[in-house]
């Protein structure tokens, strides 16, 4: 089944204890499409400017992304900066240039908008919830969100909230967003907000879904090699719906397994600067990945 996402493409600098990567094809929309690329067929709605390059465009139609809700304006691309800490735990952002992305007003083409599978990726709640007007009876829509949004547009989010199935987030925003300090009371306050299900990130610590039948929790993937952090949030949740769309159904077994599947792609990207791990792997590796998961939690 077709998966669509809304959300940036950006350039990308990073800098990590292992070197520093200039100018790299970045963006949520971006990892989570290379990553859901792998399992199902995915439309990509996104904004760049005048100078994005020929080059770009091609490491995601090389994946199979289709291409044809991504809008060229005038100006220039969305760029970020970022510098990671020693134990790359922690991230600060040196530089942010909106750009292009900056009065990005979604426009779902017209073949897109009979969607099944639908994440917006992390934006304003506002622009999130313009793309929910435009889609046709989705099955099945997630959507990020981030610490800023919680502390400027806290109703505009909650009134998302109202209108989605799932909601992503790492600990520290499911906190923020509940007023509670425990996670396991956080995740259950936030399904009272109105989806049916809640994803947390934990980083090198795993993830836990929460949802009013079944809870779930897995330790990440065992990398050792970790060069660039960036995008391993967009590549759990390109991984996660990627699979579920690909298969085409919502039962817990299947929720279970995409979780897997999202926590091993998302170990594939840290392992090099930018996209480059995620966009030249194939779905043998992440399957690869999957069984030795698999084996780690098994008793």
């Amino acid at each position: 089944m077709t998966l669509l996402v809304v959300g940036s493409t950006a350039f990308d600098t990073v800098e990590t204890p292992y070197g520093v990567a200039d100018r790299c094809l970045g963006g949520s929309s971006t990892y989570f499409s290379l990553a859901a690329a792998m399992f199902a067929d995915v439309r990509l709605v996104s904004v760049v400017g005048e100078d994005f390059p020929d080059e770009h465009r091609q490491v995601l139609q090389e994946k199979g992304v289709n291409l044809e809700g991504l809008e060229v304006k005038p100006g220039k691309t969305f760029t970020w900066s970022g510098r990671y800490s020693a134990d790359m735990n922690d991230r600060d952002t040196v530089d942010v240039q909106l750009n292009t992305f900056g009065e990005f007003n979604p426009k779902v083409p017209e073949s897109f908008r009979n969607s099944p599978y639908v994440f917006l990726a992390n934006g304003a709640p506002s622009t999130q919830a313009s793309v929910l007007d435009q889609v046709e009876s989705p099955v099945f829509t997630v959507a990020d969100t981030m610490d800023l949004w919680i502390e400027t547009q806290k109703d505009d989010l909650l009134a998302l909230l109202e209108r989605i199935d799932g909601l992503i987030v790492n600990d520290q925003e499911i906190k923020m967003l509940t007023g509670e300090s425990n996670l396991i009371r956080a995740g259950r306050r936030a399904l009272e907000l109105g989806p049916k299900l809640v994803m947390v990130k934990k980083g090198e610590h795993g993830c836990f879904l929460f949802s009013h039948f079944f809870q779930h929790a897995l330790p990440a993937y065992p990398t050792e090699d970790v060069r660039d952090p960036t995008g391993a949030g967009d590549s759990f949740a390109g991984g996660f719906m990627g699979f579920l769309a690909g298969c085409d159904s919502l039962s817990l077994w299947n929720m279970k397994r995409a979780m897997a599947y999202g926590t091993v792609t998302a170990s594939l990207t840290v392992e090099a600067f930018g996209v480059n791990r995620l966009a030249e792997s194939r779905r043998s590796d992440v399957e690869r990945r999957y069984q030795e998961l698999i084996q780690f939690v098994s008793i």
